[in-house]
């Protein structure tokens, strides 16, 4: 789990810069950004639900400050 969600949140990342390269380079002409966008929605999506089923699984265990103390 430690390498899976950083190499989601990286590609991520990357389709957002291909979605910004292919709207500089295709000035409104194309659809290739807008399947850009969409990938990284389903990445964005899968890794959500990648995250609570881990969770709800118990590889990953809530780890931070506790409210209030």
């Amino acid at each position: 789990m430690k390498w899976i969600m950083p190499a989601a949140l990286l590609l991520i990342i990357a389709s957002l810069g291909s979605a910004l390269y292919y709207m500089m380079k295709d000035k409104g002409n194309s659809s290739r950004m807008v399947h850009s966008l969409m990938l990284r929605i389903g990445l964005s999506i899968a890794l959500f639900l990648g995250i609570w089923l881990a969770y709800s699984l118990g590889y990953i265990q809530p780890t931070g400050i506790k409210i209030g103390q």
